[in-house]
């Protein structure tokens, strides 16, 4: 089954694209991204300007307790390790960020990759700032650290991933680094 993905070329039909996604399970929806290929991630994320207004919300449902972990599987552009997990939090006291942290296999040699999420300089979208760590965390995450240090630096440092909305769960970014756009795009899929 194509999941609608075919309606990403030879343009994107977004809204098409979002109706099936949000009318697909959770299984299905991480599917569907598992199929996007490089160059139809960076398609998605020129298509979906503007197209849904993103909130901290749209990462960690209103009424989620603090500390509390949202869990986004997520499939970037890269040549290997294109599987992995951002996992978000809201903080006690504080409605205008989310902590968050990078979940993969190569962990533990790049780091955590942790980060503060909060709105971007552009209506509607969200930043994934690694320039900024959290101070708090469930206690199930990793050690909080800096991205300025050993091998995460190239990873992480540096870095403020833009997140655009495609759908009710689904979310695609892209990395900016040192205030340039990367050629590196991703797409996140909400649990729940």
């Amino acid at each position: 089954m194509d999941y609608g993905v075919a309606l990403l070329e030879p343009t994107v039909n977004l809204p098409r694209f979002s109706e099936i996604l949000d009318g697909l399970g959770h299984e299905g929806r991480i599917a569907a991204m598992r199929r996007i290929s490089p160059k139809q991630m960076a398609a998605l994320y020129d298509a979906a300007k503007g197209f849904k207004s993103l909130s901290l919300d749209s990462f960690v449902p209103a009424g989620t307790e603090p500390l509390t972990e949202v869990i986004h599987e997520g499939k970037n552009n890269l040549a290997a390790f294109t599987a992995f997990q951002k996992r978000f939090c809201r903080l006690p006291g504080r409605s205008d960020v989310l902590a968050g942290y990078n979940h993969q296999p190569m962990a533990w040699f790049t780091g955590p990759g942790y980060f503060v999420a909060h709105d971007h300089t552009e209506p509607g979208e969200i930043a994934i700032d690694y320039y900024q760590v959290p101070t708090e965390k469930p206690a199930s995450w990793p050690a909080i650290r800096d991205n300025d240090g050993g091998f995460g630096q190239f990873v992480y440092g540096k870095m403020v991933d833009v997140m655009r909305g495609v759908s009710e769960h689904v979310t695609v970014g892209r990395a900016v680094r040192n205030a340039k756009e990367a050629n590196n795009w991703f797409v996140l899929v909400r649990q729940g």
